[in-house]
């Protein structure tokens, strides 16, 4: 695929500022994309944007809070006021917390489920009206292992989050596939990211490795990245509702 497939197509991703968020980012502006970087923390999306393009040319950033409606509609509105349209979503803010299952407080519970399960359903929902409006567009959610299985290292309420998200996928995918919309999930495993050897101590990250993933190793966020690409170009047509698995063999079915 080159970029003339992509070169005038537009995604935006939300928790781009690091991690998996920014690798879809840079792998959305290598194959040809704009792309529209987002996250609640506004100064790190700016950063990652200048690192992917320092022309800003094919880059903008912008705060986006997952738990409020309102900033996808503001952000969709400044991105079609700049780049004519969008094409694409990215739903990839999360929280990962890894709170024993007794010890997670209602507090932490209901952020958690918000920002993962809230803040992908509202994505959904307005970018998804908009795409079917105009008749074209493409949604990726980032979903987990930890939905499938139930979680190998990750919190309850994260793991149980990322499973409402694989329904949320099937739903949206039902209600928006007449009007040319796609609605796909990836649900990779233990990637390895400075964040997952953050949240994971290393003699646990290690027995992960060694004992509960059959390749032996961690997964790499910029296969996970391109293969969101994949999703979201415009011959991926006749992928909606699906869940794409990246775990090693963890989980297989």
């Amino acid at each position: 695929m080159t970029q003339d497939t992509y070169k005038n197509q537009v995604a935006l991703v939300t928790g781009a500022a690091q991690g998996l968020g920014k690798a879809i980012a840079k792998s959305l502006f290598d194959a040809g994309f704009a792309v529209v970087i987002t996250d609640a923390n506004e100064s790190g999306a700016k950063d990652a944007a200048l690192e992917i393009d320092a022309t800003q040319n094919r880059v903008m950033a912008m705060k986006l809070d997952v738990l409020h409606k309102t900033d996808f509609s503001d952000v969709l509105e400044a991105a079609v006021a700049r780049f004519g349209k969008v094409d694409a979503l990215v739903n990839n803010a999360a929280m990962t917390p890894t709170t024993p299952v007794m010890e997670i407080t209602p507090e932490e519970f209901d952020k958690v489920v918000s920002v993962n399960m809230r803040g992908t359903f509202f994505g959904c929902q307005v970018f998804g009206q908009y795409f079917a409006d105009n008749g074209y567009g493409r949604i990726v959610n980032m979903a987990s292992l930890a939905g499938q299985n139930g979680g190998t290292a990750s919190g309850a309420h994260y793991a149980s989050s990322k499973g409402a998200i694989l329904t949320m996928t099937k739903i949206f995918a039902r209600q928006l596939a007449e009007a040319g919309v796609t609605v796909n999930s990836v649900a990779p495993g233990p990637i390895d990211l400075p964040s997952v050897r953050a949240l994971v101590p290393p003699e646990r990250l290690e027995q992960i490795i060694n004992e509960m993933i059959p390749v032996k190793a961690l997964g790499n966020a910029e296969f996970v990245a391109d293969m969101v690409t994949r999703l979201v170009s415009p011959d991926a047509s006749f992928v909606t509702g699906a869940t794409w698995d990246v775990n090693g063999g963890i989980f297989m079915r």
